[in-house]
C-alpha cells in the first residue's frame, strides 16, 4: 500500500507502484513513480523489484524524467518491504531530494576478474568528488550481483579504500530462483558487477544491524574448505555435513533447509559473531554457503531468538527516523513466514518507516554476512555525536 502522508520536499520519499504482478514493471509503473514524486526534485532514486527484466528500462525511464543531476540505481530482489510490510507485487522506489541530499555512483566491473585496483581508483575518484564537509554526513550504499560470489572481495575493497565511511548494502536477488540478478544505473546494466553510491546529507545517520542468533555449544574448526566456491569440506577433520549434523542432533541424511535456517554457522570477527548461512549439502558431503569461509576458521552453531524484538529494541534506542533503508536476508524472511510473524514485521515497518529489499547477502563494516537485517536510519535531529558517529 502506498504511504498516505503528503510529499515533503526535504525528506526521503517511498513510492510503491505497479502493483499487480506481471504489470509491475510496465510503462505505467515509471509514469506512476514520476507522478508521485512530482515536486521532490531527487538527487538519488533507488528502485527495487522482483522482476529483473524491468530493472534497466525502468531506471532509464526515470533517469530521462529526472535529468542528469539525478542518479537512478535499480536492482532485482528476492522480495521487497515498505511501510506496510512485505510487498512483492510492487516496484519500490525510494527518492532522496536534492534539497537535503547529494549523491554520486560508480560501477565496480567484472567482479569475477577481481579488478580491485580499478575499483579502488573509481572509489577514490568518487570520494574526492563528494568530500566530507562541515554540517553534512556521508554514507555509502553497495548493491552487488548476488550470484557473483565476490561480495567479500568487493566489501573489503570498499572498506580499505574509504575506511572512515559508513557503508551498507545488499546483494541483488532473483526471487528464490538463484539464477541471474540484475543491476542498472541510469538505464545502463552490466553483468557480474556492483554499484557503489556515495551520499552526502543534512540528516543524521545511524547504522541498524540485527540478527536473531546467539552462539551455542562448542567451537568447531574448519579443517578443509574452498573459499572461492564457498564450500566447507571438513569440520573437525570430519566430513562437514556429517559433523554439522552431529552437532545439531540431526541425521545427516535428513538435513533440510529448515535445519540450515534454524542452525546457521557463526564466525567470530572483531569481537562480534557474524552469520555464515548454509544453503545445501553437496553430493560429496560438503556444506555449500552464501559466504566464503577460510580453512582454520573457528565456528559455532547459532541459536535462534526472536526474529523481530532485537530490531524493535534498536529502533527504540535510536528514536524516530524519517526512513530506515533496509537490506534483509531472504532466509530471514523465510523464517518470518514459517513462524507466521508477517504482521509483526508489517507493524515494525509502519512504526519505524522501514523500506528496502530482501537480499542474497548483506554488507556492513567491511564484512559480508547472511541472515542479518542491515539498515541505515536517517534522523532529522542534526548531527549526532560528531562526524565520526555519522560516518564522515
Amino acid at each position: 500500500m502506498q504511504p498516505k502522508e503528503a510529499l515533503h520536499p526535504l525528506r526521503p520519499q517511498v513510492v510503491l507502484a505497479g502493483a499487480g504482478g506481471a504489470s509491475a514493471g510496465g510503462v505505467g509503473t515509471g509514469a506512476e513513480i514520476i507522478a508521485r514524486l512530482a515536486g521532490c526534485d531527487p538527487a538519488l532514486v533507488l528502485i527495487f523489484t522482483g522482476d529483473g527484466a524491468v530493472v534497466a528500462p525502468l531506471s532509464a525511464e526515470l533517469s530521462a524524467a529526472f535529468g542528469p543531476a539525478c542518479r537512478v540505481l535499480a536492482c532485482s530482489s528476492a522480495g521487497g518491504f515498505a511501510f506496510d510490510g512485505y510487498d512483492d507485487d510492487s516496484v519500490i522506489a525510494i527518492a532522496f531530494p536534492a534539497a537535503t541530499f547529494s549523491a554520486g555512483a560508480v560501477w565496480l566491473n567484472n567482479l569475477r576478474q577481481q579488478m580491485a585496483l580499478d575499483w579502488m581508483m573509481a572509489l577514490r575518484g568518487l570520494g574526492e568528488a563528494f568530500p566530507a564537509s562541515a554540517g553534512r554526513n556521508r554514507f555509502g550504499l553497495l548493491l552487488i550481483d548476488g550470484m557473483s560470489g565476490r561480495e567479500e572481495l568487493v566489501t573489503t575493497t570498499v572498506d580499505a579504500t574509504l575506511p572512515d565511511l559508513l557503508v551498507l548494502g545488499g546483494s541483488a536477488g532473483d526471487g528464490l530462483r538463484f539464477d541471474q540478478t540484475h543491476l542498472a544505473m541510469d538505464g545502463e546494466t552490466r553483468p557480474q558487477s556492483a554499484l557503489f553510491c556515495l551520499v552526502s546529507t543534512d540528516f543524521a545517520v545511524e547504522e541498524v544491524i540485527f540478527d536473531h542468533f546467539l552462539p551455542l555449544g562448542s567451537t568447531m574448526v574448519v579443517t578443509e574448505a574452498d573459499p572461492d566456491a564457498r564450500l566447507i569440506h571438513e569440520i573437525n577433520a570430519e566430513p562437514a555435513a556429517q559433523e554439522y549434523a552431529r552437532m545439531i542432533g540431526v541425521d545427516p541424511a535428513a538435513l533440510s533447509p529448515r535445519d540450515f535456517a534454524e542452525n546457521p554457522l557463526l564466525e567470530r570477527t572483531g569481537g562480534r559473531h557474524f552469520v555464515r548461512a548454509i544453503t545445501s549439502v553437496t553430493r560429496s558431503g560438503a556444506l555449500k554457503l552464501l559466504s566464503a569461509v577460510e580453512p582454520g576458521t573457528l565456528l559455532t552453531i547459532g541459536r535462534p531468538e526472536s526474529l523481530t524484538e532485537g530490531l524493535r529494541s534498536r529502533m527504540e534506542q535510536i528514536g524516530p527516523a524519517e526512513l530506515v533503508l533496509g537490506f534483509d536476508c531472504i532466509l530471514r524472511r523465510i523464517a518470518v513466514e514459517e513462524a507466521g510473524e508477517q504482521a509483526t514485521v508489517g507493524q515494525l515497518c509502519r512504526d519505524y518507516r522501514i523500506a528496502g529489499f530482501n537480499t542474497y547477502g548483506e554488507q556492513h563494516g567491511g564484512i559480508h554476512v547472511n541472515q542479518t537485517f542491515v539498515g541505515l536510519a536517517l534522523l532529522d535531529r542534526g548531527k549526532k555525536g560528531g562526524d565520526d558517529a555519522a560516518g564522515q
